[in-house]
């Protein structure tokens, strides 16, 4: 029985967020007097040069006195990216991709967009930039 009372302490509430390479891991979990608190855990998984994998974990824990606060800022951070970025991803590989091609690229006189050949640039979209 006791056993089993451990059991039901860590499996209060659960859930899993699979995203690529990341997993993250919500758990509501108890404290000694038996009140509730959320641990948010970031499991990446790195493989390894002889082909077995490891994962590094992060966790973060958030007390109920911290939840609105905490809510709020979230909220007003993926809103501030969203509405600076928009929500489609802008790739790493772009971005290098840009980078070198301006390295290398020289601009005409007038940095104007429209009179910069676009040839040198297909696969950019100056929407994106």
């Amino acid at each position: 029985m006791n056993n089993n009372d451990m059991m039901e302490k860590e499996e209060i509430f659960s859930k899993v967020l699979r995203a690529g390479r990341r997993t993250y891991f919500f758990d509501v979990r108890s404290t000694k007097a038996d009140d509730y608190y959320l641990t948010i855990t970031e499991s990446k998984k790195f493989t390894n040069d002889d082909g077995s994998f490891h994962y590094k974990k992060h966790k973060i824990y958030i007390y109920k006195e911290d939840f609105n606060e905490f809510k709020d800022i979230l909220a007003e951070m993926t809103d501030y990216i969203i509405n600076e970025k928009g929500d489609e991803v802008i790739s790493e590989r772009h971005q290098k991709d840009f980078k070198k091609e301006y390295d290398t690229e020289t601009i005409s006189e007038g940095d104007d967009e429209t009179t910069t050949s676009t040839e040198s640039f297909t696969d950019i979209d100056f929407d994106d930039i």
